[in-house]
């Protein structure tokens, strides 16, 4: 029983934390920057959620595969928002000029 109710909470839990992420993708959508996030440190955890899902899916627990599949298609939202916010070197080099103007 114990069990049961602590596997339900954790991967309750494991949900709302691979969801935390949209917290991000709305601040870049607010700020219309992703100049603060690092993309890197995102690849990574979508490589662990892979992994996750992986071993999840070949041992059968679904407590795995579940949250783990969440968390990888947040942070993959967060790499294409990530992406579509960066900006082009056009914009890079006019930031530039303006920041010389001030």
């Amino acid at each position: 029983m114990a069990q049961t109710v602590l596997t339900a909470a954790a991967s309750s839990w494991a949900v709302l934390m691979g969801l935390a992420p949209l917290l991000q993708i709305r601040r870049m959508l607010r700020e219309r920057s992703s100049r603060e996030l690092s993309a890197g440190y995102f690849t990574i955890l979508l490589i662990g959620f892979l992994l996750c899902i992986s071993y999840g899916a070949v041992a059968g627990i679904p407590a795995l595969v579940i949250p783990n599949t969440v968390a990888l298609l947040t942070g993959a939202a967060v790499i294409v928002v990530a992406v579509r916010l960066r900006p082009t070197a056009e914009s890079s080099s006019q930031s530039a000029g303006q920041r010389a103007q001030r």
